[in-house]
């Protein structure tokens, strides 16, 4: 079943509000490595993204994770995903639950790949969903 459309700056209603702003910044800071620390103009962007965009975002850092086979950043994107969830809302959150286990299954028996598949899916939907990217 698709999402709802949102009107722009409201989260998603399966996901709760763990995913705001400065949490995606502060995700984002940590998967860049170094200092940890986002350049000024990327902060700057990572500021004026919708919550929709976030999550369109953690899918992609995951599938950079997945090429690259860095398995300890791909489990901390999937727990991410997973405590963003809000359980309040129907079925989809439980689906969504049930998807991000099973690729932490993947990465665990090192079948990136598998799920690499599953969030590019994820992220397609979401994207056509939301008219991103």
């Amino acid at each position: 079943m698709p999402p709802q459309r949102m009107r722009h700056g409201m989260v998603p209603s399966w996901h709760s509000d763990a995913m705001t702003t400065a949490v995606a910044r502060q995700r984002l800071a940590q998967y860049t490595g170094g200092s940890g620390q986002l350049p000024m103009y990327l902060e700057q962007e990572v500021l004026s993204w919708s919550p929709e965009k976030i999550i369109l975002k953690t899918y992609d850092l995951f599938l950079v994770s997945a090429r690259r086979g860095d398995e300890h950043r791909m489990r901390r994107i999937l727990s991410e995903l997973i405590n963003a969830l809000n359980f309040d809302y129907g079925e989809l959150p439980q689906r969504l639950l049930r998807l991000y286990e099973y690729c932490q299954r993947c990465v665990a028996m090192r079948r990136y790949e598998d799920a690499a598949t599953i969030i590019a899916g994820l992220r397609q939907a979401w994207a056509e969903a939301f008219h991103l990217e």
